[in-house]
């Protein structure tokens, strides 16, 4: 069984399909040169099955892409990212040198 995923600009979200069927989102906000990965959810009946993996791995792919850094305030997403180094190089770093 194949996770297909597609980006849904109009919902801002990512949608990861099973036999054609939502089986989880990846919520975001996006800017010019920053997405913001703020939501992650799996159907219970999906869970275990690879689908929140599939989000993220075609979401980050896409931000790769795009030349986009990525916030990951999201826990499924930062967690997953942490488990996997390839992607580390995307997260974004504050440049402000504003200290107390």
């Amino acid at each position: 069984m194949t996770v297909e995923v597609s980006d849904v600009p109009g919902a801002k979200r990512y949608e990861a399909r099973l036999d054609g069927e939502v089986a989880g989102v990846a919520e975001y906000i996006r800017t010019t040169e920053l997405v913001a990965f703020v939501h992650t959810e799996v159907s219970p009946e999906y869970e275990g099955r690879g689908v929140g993996a599939a989000l993220v791995r075609a979401a980050l792919d896409e931000a790769r892409a795009a030349n986009l850094r990525v916030l990951a305030t999201c826990p499924f997403f930062a967690g997953w990212i942490a488990r996997h180094p390839d992607y580390q190089d995307l997260l974004y770093q504050s440049r402000s040198r504003v200290s107390d």
